[in-house]
């Protein structure tokens, strides 16, 4: 079984760890001006290279066998959009996702199942985007 934690978020790294039975491994993801790397356990799993349009998905396998039969496979998506958080002064990537066969093991921002959701109701619409309550639980009004 998977377990994975996000421990760094930045707009040119991410670091996942990732715990598999009784073994810890990090994942890591890596801008750099020409090229982007995924690294696992500090080794490179694979890169893109250009200015622009590279890759945003990989795949990876864990616990392969030395012919490369069997292991656990998993999915690195990644929105490399600039996310500005003022208050805290932060800009990070817009979303992370890891996923593995049976669904996500760790999801942020953009790329989190929760944020894909289309409000039901107008009261949701403006409690997602504005932070807003529409209305209220209680019976009165105010004078």
């Amino acid at each position: 079984m998977l377990r994975a934690e996000i421990v760094r978020l930045s707009m040119h790294h991410v670091d996942i760890k990732i715990i598999m039975e009784d073994r810890m491994h990090v994942l890591q993801w890596r801008r750099n001006l020409l090229w982007d790397e995924v690294l696992l356990d500090g080794k490179r799993q694979a890169s893109s290279h250009g200015l622009w349009g590279r890759e945003k998905v990989y795949g990876l396998v864990f616990g392969r066998d030395e012919e490369g039969r069997g292991g656990e496979q998993v999915m690195l998506l990644l929105d490399t959009g600039a996310h500005n958080d003022w208050s805290l002064g932060d800009t990070h990537v817009r979303g992370v996702r890891l996923e593995a066969r049976d669904g996500p093991l760790v999801s942020y921002g953009s790329l989190d199942p929760k944020a894909l959701e289309k409000p039901a109701t107008f009261a949701d619409w403006m409690k997602k985007t504005m932070g807003m309550e529409w209305g209220g639980q209680s019976d009165s009004r105010p004078n």
